[in-house]
């Protein structure tokens, strides 16, 4: 029977040209759904929680975080006061070398780690007070002439060991929202940058944010300005 007959040469080629044709639609389906995701912002840029819960601690609350440091001894009081006023994550405070601080300019080097495959680093200021401190508790002037220290991490402890300190500070701080970890840390560096009038692309560089796009959320969040303003109506 003819049903029976295997398809011709010609047929089988028709057949892989559709089948091609069909696979390539697909793949061009699929390359323009994640170029649209990544064109996207993620659901994470954003300072609040679906429910409008803030992330991100305020400016008394800041000021109560620092005043619950004081009772920590000097090495946990300052990995708290360098994730302050860094902005950085807690794996990159950790990683902190003796090489990578310059004391005499009042900054540390940070190397970026959630950039795929680049090696970003970048310098970040701090307060000369919190310098200082930390020369004088962790002897970073000897550590940096020592070639056995200045490879050394200044905090060496494992990243669950610092975040369980950061979450006791807060609680001690009576700080309980979202806001209470690491995190909420970092985006009230980038919040209050913004409402002390640091230009964005610096904050962008200070936060190693990859997009300007990314550290514009920070300057969404209501500042004295706008409360002026809003006083004004009331």
């Amino acid at each position: 029977m003819k049903n029976d007959e295997p398809p011709s040469r010609k047929a089988r080629q028709i057949r892989l040209k559709m089948l091609a044709t069909k696979l390539a639609i697909l793949f061009q389906g699929k390359t323009r759904g994640a170029n649209s995701m990544r064109s996207s912002p993620p659901a994470e840029l954003s300072l609040f929680s679906s429910s409008g819960v803030r992330k991100y601690l305020t400016k008394a609350e800041r000021e109560r975080f620092l005043h619950a440091t004081e009772t920590l001894d000097p090495m946990r009081r300052l990995f708290c006061a360098v994730l302050l006023w860094s902005g950085g994550r807690v794996s990159e405070v950790l990683a902190i070398t003796p090489q990578a601080v310059d004391i005499d300019s009042c900054d540390i080097a940070l190397l970026t780690l959630k950039r795929r495959n680049k090696f970003v680093v970048r310098q970040i200021p701090l307060p000369p007070s919190v310098m200082h401190a930390l020369d004088e508790h962790l002897h970073l002037r000897s550590r940096q002439e020592d070639p056995r220290q200045t490879h050394r991490r200044l905090w060496p402890w494992s990243r669950t060991t610092a975040w369980r300190i950061i979450k006791k500070v807060m609680r001690d701080a009576g700080v309980t929202t979202l806001a209470a970890s690491p995190k909420g840390l970092r985006h009230s560096f980038g919040v209050t940058a913004f409402q002390a009038k640091v230009p964005p692309h610096l904050v962008q560089r200070w936060l190693g944010h990859a997009s300007l796009r990314t550290t514009s959320i920070y300057g969404n969040v209501l500042g004295e300005e706008e409360r002026e303003f809003a006083a004004r109506m009331w």
